[in-house]
This record gives C-alpha cells, sequence and structure tokens, in this order.
C-alpha cells in the first residue's frame, strides 16, 4: 500500500476534520475524501464516522491508526538511513583552495549546501594549486579549486571542470602618485617596492612572469599567503601589491594596461573515484554559485 494515504489518514485522524485535514495537507477536501474512500475499499471496512463538528474514528479507524503509524514511521527511519548512508545528513566534505577560493569564492557555496543539509561537515585547506592538486590525487581532499593550467605528475587522473576567470590587480598605499588612475603599465612600477605572495603560488608564478616580459624590477620586501596580510601591509605604506578582483568586490584596483593579468580557475576531483552524494550535492551547488558571479 502507498505511503502517501497513510500519512493523509493520520493527518484526517489528528485533526478530526476533513476540511482541516486538507487544508494542512495542501489537497482538496474532495481528493482527501477520494483517498479515505480507497482505504476503505481496500480494507473493507469504514474508517470514519461523520459528525455534525467533523469526523470520528470508527472501531476499524482505530485499529488500522495504529498500524499506518507504525508503518510511516518505519518508513520515515529507513529513509533517513538512508540519506545518512549516502552522506547527505551527516557526511563530510573535504576541500581544498587558494586565498582567494577559500576566502572569496567558496562560503555563498558553503552556505547554499548547509541550508539544503544541515548536518553536512566540511574540512576545508587552504593552500597554493600544485598543493591543493597533490592533495585530491593521494585522497587528503575531495575537491580542489586550482588555477589552470596544473603542472605536477599526475594531472592527467584529475577530472577538471572550469569555474571562472580571475584578474590580478594592483593595490597602492594610501596618496600613492598611482592612485588617480584606473590602470597601469609595468613601466609604471619600476623600482617599486612589492608585497607578494609567496613564492611557488600561482599568482606569484603570473606576476613573476608579467614583470620579466615587461623587462622591470621590482624589490620584494615581503612574501605573505593570506590576502587580508598583503592589503593590510599595503594599506600601511610596505609596498604595492596584487590581488584577485573578488577580494576588490571586482572593480577596485588598478588592471594593467599591457596586458590584463588574468587566470582561470577550476575545480578539480580524482577521475577514479565516484564522489559521495555530500561531495557531489556541494561540487554542483559550488560550480552554480561560481560561475554565476559577474565577470568584472
Amino acid at each position: 500500500m502507498e505511503l502517501t494515504p497513510l500519512r493523509y489518514f493520520r493527518s484526517i485522524a489528528a485533526a478530526g476534520h476533513m476540511t482541516r485535514a486538507a487544508e494542512s495537507l495542501g489537497v482538496t477536501q474532495p481528493a482527501l475524501s477520494a483517498v479515505v474512500r480507497k482505504l476503505e475499499a481496500a480494507l473493507g471496512a469504514e474508517l470514519l464516522h461523520r459528525t455534525g463538528r467533523g469526523v470520528e474514528l470508527t472501531e476499524a479507524g482505530r485499529v488500522f491508526l495504529a498500524f499506518a503509524e507504525e508503518a510511516v514511521l518505519a518508513a520515515d527511519a529507513g529513509i533517513k538511513a538512508v540519506r545518512e548512508l549516502t552522506g547527505l545528513e551527516h557526511g563530510s566534505i573535504r576541500v581544498g583552495g587558494g586565498a582567494t577560493a577559500i576566502t572569496y569564492l567558496l562560503p555563498p557555496a558553503f552556505s547554499a549546501i548547509r541550508r539544503q543539509h544541515p548536518g553536512l561537515r566540511f574540512y576545508v585547506r587552504e593552500a597554493g594549486s600544485s598543493a591543493v592538486a597533490a592533495a585530491v590525487l593521494a585522497g587528503e581532499l575531495d575537491l580542489g579549486i586550482v588555477t589552470e593550467p596544473l603542472r605536477l605528475p599526475g594531472s592527467a587522473d584529475l577530472m577538471t571542470t572550469p569555474l571562472v576567470e580571475d584578474e590580478l590587480r594592483l593595490v597602492l598605499p594610501p596618496r600613492h602618485r598611482l592612485g588617480a588612475r584606473r590602470a597601469f603599465r609595468w613601466a609604471d612600477l619600476r623600482g617599486e617596492s612589492l608585497v607578494a605572495f609567496e613564492g611557488g603560488t600561482a599568482v606569484r608564478d603570473i606576476i613573476d612572469r608579467a614583470m620579466d616580459a615587461a623587462g622591470i624590477t621590482m624589490t620584494i620586501v615581503m612574501e605573505l599567503r593570506s590576502i587580508e596580510s598583503i592589503t593590510r601591509m599595503v594599506a600601511a605604506g610596505i609596498g604595492v601589491g596584487f590581488v584577485s578582483r573578488f577580494a576588490l568586490g571586482g572593480t577596485g584596483g588598478l588592471a594593467c594596461r599591457d596586458g590584463r593579468l588574468t587566470r582561470r580557475l577550476a575545480a578539480v576531483r580524482r577521475r577514479d573515484r565516484v564522489p559521495s552524494a555530500a561531495v557531489a550535492a556541494f561540487e554542483r551547488e559550488m560550480v552554480k554559485i561560481i560561475r554565476a558571479r559577474p565577470a568584472n
């Protein structure tokens, strides 16, 4: 027997009134009456007495209600057990990414999936793209957000899902001589002090290669891992810096007039592993939210 008629019958018994039960269930009273008639026909007995104030259970109705309650509770327990098994109630998700991904791109995805499945737990690791990809390959992380292209052994074993294009923009100390501009040329920065991301990161590699191509040198006075630390050091007058457009609300900072400093961000996971229901649900939500971000 279908469970929906049993659930409807429980609601009628609890309300003691067909109209109120129909309203609580979001169905019409004729539809609810038809469900009761089908139950009575299947059982060969009347389940309800109609009274001036509503309905009352017959003796057969009281006997049947006990079994209906048991069946619905058992089915609900089974549904809960399967959801827990598949990871949508109490599963865990291990995610890694760089400073931009962890601080600015992933929080809305975490929030959205937590609203849908509040029992999920997250382990989040902030590291450079190579370290994140290596952790995914080693099975230490389920998903990673990395800068393409990856250059490490075994990267062909990763499934890659493009997410968004990022742009690195120049941030300046207060009252800097370039402060009135909206863009810069590399020649403008010759001899400047630079507050940089630590060596070996994808962002640092982009900046180093661009400076080499432009034939200019800046003095690296500090190397940091955190975007917030870089912006605070720049604000304190230590030097200029480069951070993601996402850290600047999409419109702050100076673009490079000699060629935009862009990178492609992608999600990676192992090709040979089927993701759990929790990981798959989070990946779908993450991709949808990040791709929906404005282009600039």
